[in-house]
């Protein structure tokens, strides 16, 4: 099967927290089920590039490459007796109109347009990354300092529970689950050094979600990234 979306996701700033299982039933896909991490249920908040964007084979100009900023929680799936490890998307923030119509016709997922923008220093053997979004006129951000240097995913670690959920899925307003495939190497990760993250939470993502964000992370790290190949979708009627 040939892939729907190919591009890069680059430098992964994630801030994750724990949340209580509760909080989250109602988001849950039919057929899904909340995936734990040694016994602690996690939400986390995700900046990244989103680089040389091609659909089906296509690329349009001013649309390859922007940022993107999401809230996601880990789930697992049974198929056919085998346990498929994936994430729900809460809400993913992007810059552009175009982006979110075909996300949320073709995926059903929950994007939506903000102001956005990015920045990328370094300086001696650290980086200064930050992603930043507009809301009610307000910039809101998530900033990182980290080590330039990379250490490759250890098994069985926090990171690796983070990053390796290779399938998306999405509750459809048919009551159907949308499932789909995403493709990437394991990613080596940068230490991170300090963070800090400015977001009005109770506008972008509600009472069920809010007082988890104000607490602090479990953990932050800045993932390096790789290309990515996104499948289409597959369609779970119950």
């Amino acid at each position: 099967m040939k892939p729907f979306l190919t591009g890069k996701w680059k430098n992964l700033v994630m801030l994750n927290y724990a949340a209580e299982p509760k909080a989250l039933q109602k988001h849950l896909p039919k057929g899904t089920e909340i995936d734990y991490w040694n016994g602690t249920c996690y939400i986390s908040i995700v900046g990244f590039m989103f680089l040389d964007t091609s659909v089906k084979g296509l690329s349009v100009p001013f649309y390859r490459n922007f940022e993107e900023l999401n809230l996601r929680f880990y789930v697992r799936f049974k198929d056919s007796g085998i346990w498929k490890r994936g994430v729900v998307f809460v809400k993913e923030i992007v810059p552009k109109r175009l982006i979110t119509t075909i996300a949320n016709t073709i995926y059903g997922e929950h994007y939506y347009c903000y102001p956005m923008k990015n920045s990328l220093t370094e300086s001696g053997t650290t980086l200064d990354i930050e992603y930043a979004w507009r809301v009610n006129n307000n910039w809101n951000h998530l900033r990182v300092n980290a080590e330039k240097s990379t250490t490759p995913l250890q098994e069985g670690s926090e990171a690796e529970f983070i990053t390796e959920h290779f399938w998306g899925y999405t509750q459809l307003a048919t009551g159907n689950t949308s499932e789909y495939q995403v493709q990437h190497p394991r990613w080596n990760i940068h230490k991170v050094n300090s963070y800090d993250f400015y977001c009005d939470t109770q506008t972008l993502y509600g009472q069920d979600f809010h007082p988890y964000l104000q607490e602090k992370p479990l953990s932050a790290f800045l993932a390096e990234g790789s290309a990515v190949k996104v499948y289409p979708r597959k369609l779970w009627k119950f």
